[in-house]
């Protein structure tokens, strides 16, 4: 594996998640294969899980970890090709990505949407010029339009509570918020699970509020929320902005918020969420706190997402 951008940098889902299951029994193996290695992290926006999930699988792994937060103990970056730099950006990113990639063995960037441009976002044009420029391996601690990381612990948590007997229903359900937000846990869930291809993946969302086709093309795509809940095995709830006007919030008649009365139509199942989660409008504390919430399981799992992938990403150098 050169980078872990997206699903499209494994082969077989299965084998980085049974990995990582298996650093899940034993985090810190004995030859070390990380030893000598360093990990560079750049957060161009704040972080919570990644940040220290991946420092945890790294140093289970024998690695050096340096964190830098982007934007604010740097200078600007200029990430425009051809750019004539007289403005407020002092270093293109062509010649901060070529230093760190002599500084670091692997590099992890962290971005986010503007939600201003579609164009702009889905060209994931911060993330490519690192990939482009770097020269070492590049993980994607949280892009513009995916989050691989996340969907990797999400494939290892449902793994670890799926059905045997038969392939289970996945729904993934829009919640409410109160601003807008990027699809890219949506995108990536929906890209994962449908490469996976080990459950019944069902999408769930008012109208306006569709993804892109490109990562949900496979599913069953739904408008009505109790009808995606009917026999679920598992209930994901996310927000997303609107993709089409981009980044708006259309209005919503219904009130889709997640609640146990809702769960009365499942088959007992397991509800997730990647966190941070809006409390009582994206959940309801029920069921947050009740038996069937994977939300702190699904967390815990970033740590062996974070080691399985840059084991993989090592093993290439």
């Amino acid at each position: 594996m050169k980078h872990f951008l997206s699903v499209n940098d494994v082969t077989h889902p299965d084998e980085l998640i049974n990995r990582a299951l298996a650093f899940k029994q034993q985090p810190v193996p004995p030859h070390h294969p990380g030893k000598g290695r360093r990990l560079g992290l750049l957060f161009f926006n704040p972080s919570l899980r990644t940040r220290l999930s991946t420092q945890l699988a790294a140093q289970n792994l024998g690695m050096e970890v340096i964190v830098l937060n982007a934007g604010r103990e740097n200078w600007t970056l200029e990430f425009t090709d051809g750019a004539v730099m007289d403005g407020e950006t002092v270093e293109h990113v062509k010649d901060a990505a070529r230093v760190l990639g002599r500084y670091f063995d692997v590099l992890g960037i962290r971005t986010f949407p503007k939600l201003q441009s579609r164009d702009e976002d889905y060209a994931e044009h911060v993330l490519n010029q690192f990939v482009r420029h770097a020269g070492v391996p590049v993980i994607s601690l949280e892009s513009a339009t995916l989050h691989p990381l996340q969907s990797l612990a999400d494939l290892i948590t449902i793994t670890e509570h799926r059905p045997h007997s038969r392939k289970p229903k996945v729904v993934l359900t829009w919640a409410p918020h109160i601003k807008p937000l990027p699809q890219c846990v949506a995108n990536s869930f929906a890209q994962w699970m449908l490469a996976w291809n080990k459950a019944h993946l069902v999408v769930a969302h008012p109208p306006g509020y569709e993804l892109d086709e490109q990562f949900t093309r496979g599913a069953d795509i739904l408008t009505s929320q109790m009808e995606a809940l009917q026999d679920a095995d598992f209930v994901y709830v996310k927000n997303w902005s609107s993709l089409n006007p981009y980044g708006t919030t259309p209005a919503v008649g219904e009130n889709w918020m997640l609640t146990s009365a809702k769960l009365q139509v499942t088959r007992n199942a397991r509800v997730m969420h990647c966190l941070p989660v809006r409390r009582n409008v994206e959940l309801s504390d029920e069921v947050l706190d009740s038996p069937a919430s994977l939300v702190t399981e699904q967390a815990a799992n970033r740590i062996w997402a974070a080691q399985a992938a840059l084991a993989s990403l090592i093993e290439s150098i």
